[in-house]
């Protein structure tokens, strides 16, 4: 079984679809381990703030199929697959870590560059698996962290208002 993180992310309308998307997700992959989540304003165009959170998961899918999975949820709740990369974003689902697999693909690249440099992926990965190692820095998520200049970044814990459905 293979151990995979997944950074989410919403900023149209995000309780409610961040809620919409754990449903499924726990539908799919089962014993998610959820971070907080974390209010952060866009990066990369002016924009609403996101929440984002992460989520971890075993599963016996292959990393390709685990990819079609979290696209199937992004489409569930409202994100067009032709959607431009530097626009608000119904659900926003990317793998960080898929076991200690490093890959470059046009479509995947594995562990994902910039978890290293996005606090809003790093803090919440930090928050759920401190001691995992990062598969080429060598270093625990906790101590990638605890170096990351933090203060530079904005991001706000927020609660959750919505209710997830767990099946």
């Amino acid at each position: 079984m293979a151990q995979v993180f997944v950074a989410a992310g919403s900023n149209v309308e995000p309780q409610a679809h961040l809620a919409q998307a754990l449903t499924q997700l726990a539908r799919r992959f089962h014993a998610l381990r959820v971070s907080a989540w974390y209010q952060n304003p866009a990066v990369g165009f002016a924009g609403e703030d996101f929440i984002n959170f992460v989520f971890g998961f075993h599963t016996p899918l292959g990393v390709h199929d685990t990819l079609a999975q979290l696209r199937e949820v992004e489409t569930l709740c409202g994100r067009p697959r032709n959607a431009p990369k530097w626009a608000a974003r119904a659900m926003d689902l990317d793998v960080l870590l898929y076991d200690d697999l490093v890959l470059d693909e046009p479509q995947l690249k594995l562990p994902r560059p910039d978890l290293l440099v996005r606090p809003y992926m790093l803090g919440p990965l930090a928050d759920i698996a401190p001691d995992l190692r990062h598969p080429t820095q060598g270093r625990t998520i906790a101590e990638l962290w605890a170096a990351f200049d933090s203060h530079a970044h904005q991001m706000t814990l927020v609660r959750a208002a919505a209710t997830v459905q767990w099946p």
